[in-house]
């Protein structure tokens, strides 16, 4: 498989809809009266689900992209503060910002100049762009499929 493949294939895990939701299919038509709920025996709401993949995307993002990269606390750092709320304009933000970061990323791909198997100069244990982009696109798609569950769960599906 030539490099551009294996580029596009990554664009693809990233940006379109094969084996999972994406997260415009999550969100979509989602009740604003509900982004600060939390469904049953789930500590967090469906923002602060939202947030934690804007943060843990945007976070890995600087890792690839800055050499002066500075490791955030977990799980601290990764999620809003259990009592946090959000507002329509706040709830659009996450969604605004997390595309944006996975443009970056998708741009980062694409990039002929961008090395996908080397170590990152300033990262850990040998990380790659590579592993990196896959760690994003499972985390995405775990998340957003949490999510898609729990919208079942409350009804608001």
């Amino acid at each position: 498989m030539s490099d551009q493949a294996i580029r596009q294939q990554l664009v693809n895990l990233l940006t379109v809809r094969q084996a999972h939701l994406n997260l415009d299919d999550a969100v979509k038509g989602f009740p604003v009266e509900h982004i600060n709920t939390r469904p049953p025996k789930v500590e967090y709401t469906f923002w602060h689900l939202l947030e934690h993949l804007r943060i843990t995307q945007w976070d890995i993002l600087d890792y690839c992209r800055n050499p002066n990269y500075k490791e955030i606390r977990w799980p601290d750092d990764y999620w809003p503060a259990r009592d946090a709320v959000t507002d329509a304009a706040g709830w659009q933000r996450t969604i605004d910002q997390f595309q944006a970061d996975l443009d970056a990323l998708v741009a980062i791909v694409q990039n002929p100049q961008t090395d996908l198997y080397s170590p990152i100069p300033h990262g850990y244990d040998g990380h790659t762009i590579l592993r990196e982009i896959l760690v994003v696109a499972d985390h995405n798609a775990y998340h957003i499929g949490e999510f898609a569950i729990l919208r079942q769960v409350v009804g608001n599906w």
